[in-house]
């Protein structure tokens, strides 16, 4: 898979090699950039129009999805998970009802936007930094699309840089983030990789574009994640002392004073028993009603939301990951839409 995600930028530096102009192979990529957002663009404005005609929705989920895995310091199946987690939330195995009763087939509760098509544009030789702003673009794209919020498909963790950011500048301020996850995904930079989904907090602290972090489920966290959330201030629940923490963290209030909360939410977070579809197995962790009861009792008004890190090439028990994705994505609908 590492050779697979890279073939598109040895071939584009081959073609540097072979002396092709440079202003040539810009004006290509300016070409698919802009096609690539000209198409999230009129489907979010398309989604947009349908549910403001319909009416009565203050906030409505939409799903992008952001199939990148290059960034994982391990095994780069995430960039596979977007289509998985749509067959399994449609899948029929199950209704499409939440918890709560909202239903998803009423596109004033979900609707879909499609994919930022992230190995196209790695294909013609976007490098990261475009790669990352483009995916804030596409964010912002279904933001202004009122009343469209997004809720993102990884992917793996270094999405959630670009969300976050672009979720934060168009709202105009910091958010308060509720992470949940095995690792505090903190490093200044993994293996000297900015962007990797081991980093990908620490960029959004560095960015001002949270106030306050909470990590929950944290269960495989070093002496530098330590001290990372030291210096950012980040407020980490490890696994270690959850039944002490369980009251405080079943019944939350964020967002107070800023523009909203967002939820990021890394599969990993759960048990293996519950999802063993991940690529960082860690034991002792959250179990799938602990993490509802987090979400359900939370008070906030939820701007925006990822589930990332499922690793479909991992899930070798009858799809039961994909569907605790599913689940876990209907639940954060229902926690978005209202």
């Amino acid at each position: 898979m590492r050779n697979i995600g890279r073939m598109g930028i040895h071939y584009m530096n081959r073609l540097h090699a072979a002396n092709v102009p440079a202003d040539l192979i810009a004006k290509g990529q300016k070409r698919v950039i802009e096609a690539s957002l000209t198409l999230i663009r009129e489907r979010a404005k398309l989604k947009g129009e349908l549910v403001r005609a319909l009416g009565g929705a203050v906030a409505s989920s939409s799903l992008l999805g952001v199939p990148l895995g290059h960034n994982s310091s391990f095994l780069q199946g995430p960039a596979f998970a977007p289509p998985r987690i749509r067959e399994a939330i449609w899948c029929g195995s199950t209704n499409a009802t939440t918890e709560e009763g909202k239903e998803l087939n009423d596109p004033r509760v979900l609707t879909d936007v499609g994919d930022v098509p992230v190995q196209e544009l790695r294909d013609c030789g976007v490098d990261d930094d475009r790669l990352m702003h483009i995916i804030s673009e596409s964010v912002k794209l279904v933001m202004e699309e009122d009343p469209l919020r997004p809720l993102v498909l990884g992917g793996d963790h270094s999405i959630s840089f670009p969300v976050v950011r672009a979720v934060s500048e168009k709202l105009g301020g910091p958010v308060d983030i509720l992470h949940l996850d095995a690792h505090p995904d903190i490093y200044h930079a993994f293996e000297g990789n900015k962007y990797s989904h081991a980093s990908s907090f620490a960029r959004i602290m560095e960015g001002g574009y949270a106030r306050r972090l909470l990590q929950v489920g944290i269960r495989s966290i070093t002496s530098e994640g330590r001290e990372q959330g030291k210096r950012f201030g980040v407020e980490q629940f490890e696994m270690r002392t959850f039944s002490k923490d369980r009251d405080l963290l079943e019944n939350l209030k964020l967002g107070e004073g800023v523009k909203g909360v967002y939820i990021s939410l890394d599969v990993d977070c759960l048990d293996p028993a519950f999802a063993p579809g991940v690529s960082h197995i860690e034991p002792g962790g959250l179990s799938f009603r602990d993490v509802l009861n987090i979400l359900q009792n939370l008070q906030a008004n939820v701007v925006a939301a990822d589930v990332v890190e499922f690793n479909p090439q991992r899930d070798t028990v009858d799809g039961m990951t994909a569907m605790v994705a599913a689940k876990l994505v209907r639940e954060l609908t229902a926690k978005i839409s209202k």
